[in-house]
């Protein structure tokens, strides 16, 4: 299997982002290259951090004098062993450690992050832009939402520091956050960004297939499909465009084909709404609500989600599974989010 695309680039400082050794005084020199890579990798919508050992206050003030702070997320700069900060980076963004890459000069730093952490990449600094120019860290297409992920993902702290301080219940919380989810059909523009989140997309996805531009192309267009893009804003601005479904539809079953969502929405019920909606569609359609399922090492969460959502096992085939939902008693839609369907009836041709 392919490995997944690296979603994140973990920096050492010392002779890695700078020539020379901070705490021993020397002159500091930014490395030819960096800071290009920096700003192509901010460009591709693949975040940055910072695994340090060094003093956080003067190896953060260089950064600044050298002009790079804004890139990094949630930097790790002290004395713990990088592993153990290549891990809390990976847990607080919430991004599967198999998408991370380490990048530092010292062969023993590197072998000590991938032995504790084997799906964790690292790579020598030596040349930073034919490193940047391997194929795990192209993501193809470079969506709106690429470039702007960074400011997102602050954003998103911003929230989290907000959820903190609420001093309530998370369902009060989310219902302060005046959360509003358009389901729309895909339209020619939400391609790219439909073949973005099938790609980058593991841990929220239930199926795990992989869709071209073209497939996708060709499945919106289908009469017997419905290709569904999932949008979600709150109080403090837009998630972008956060998840897709794609729907087989007949006269008798609706079979859900696929169903992923931006891991950045994990803690705020959207998969559960999404799910409860296309129930209550169905039943009011009066047909079979049917989803396949392959499970994984890391779409558990999923799975839990169809569970508690009254779907069951009829079958399974080479790894997929093929679920029913039981629709005779289907909750109301959650309290804590406004969802807005742009559309008709969900299968009508």
């Amino acid at each position: 299997m392919t490995p997944p695309k690296i979603k994140c680039v973990v920096w050492d400082l010392d002779r890695t982002v700078w020539d020379g050794v901070l705490l021993e005084g020397d002159a500091l020199v930014l490395r030819p290259g960096v800071r290009d890579a920096m700003a192509a990798l901010d460009q591709r919508g693949i975040l940055q951090s910072v695994a340090s050992r060094n003093e956080p206050a003067p190896a953060w003030a260089q950064l600044q004098r050298f002009g790079l702070e804004h890139f990094f997320l949630q930097p790790q700069i002290g004395w713990d062993a990088k592993s153990q900060a290549v891990r809390r980076i990976a847990e607080t963004l919430n991004l599967g450690l198999d998408t991370f890459a380490f990048v530092d000069d010292e062969p023993f730093e590197r072998d000590e992050v991938t032995n504790a952490l084997p799906q964790v990449r690292a790579y020598a600094p030596d040349d930073v832009g034919r490193l940047f120019a391997r194929p795990e860290f192209d993501p193809g297409t470079i969506t709106e939402e690429a470039r702007h992920r960074r400011e997102m993902y602050l954003t998103d702290r911003v929230r989290q520091e907000a959820e903190k301080s609420f001093g309530g219940p998370s369902d009060a919380f989310l219902r302060s956050l005046g959360m509003v989810l358009v389901i729309a059909p895909a339209e020619g523009d939400d391609l790219e960004r439909v073949e973005e989140l099938v790609a980058r997309t593991n841990q929220l996805n239930t199926t795990g297939r992989v869709y071209s531009r073209e497939e996708l192309q060709t499945l919106r267009r289908s009469p017997e499909h419905r290709l569904l893009v999932l949008e979600l804003t709150d109080r403090y601005g837009g998630y972008g465009k956060i998840g897709v479904v794609l729907l087989h539809c007949t006269d008798a079953v609706w079979t859900i084909r696929l169903l992923l969502m931006s891991c950045r929405v994990m803690s705020r019920g959207v998969g559960g709404a999404v799910i409860t909606w296309l129930r209550r569609e169905a039943r009011d359609a009066g047909v079979r609500l049917r989803a396949d399922f392959r499970p994984t090492e890391r779409n558990r969460m999923m799975y839990v989600t169809y569970k508690f959502a009254g779907f069951s096992e009829v079958s399974e085939a080479d790894g997929m599974a093929l679920l029913e939902s039981d629709l005779t008693n289907v909750p109301e839609l959650p309290g804590t989010l406004d969802v807005r369907a742009t559309l008709g009836g969900l299968c009508d041709a």
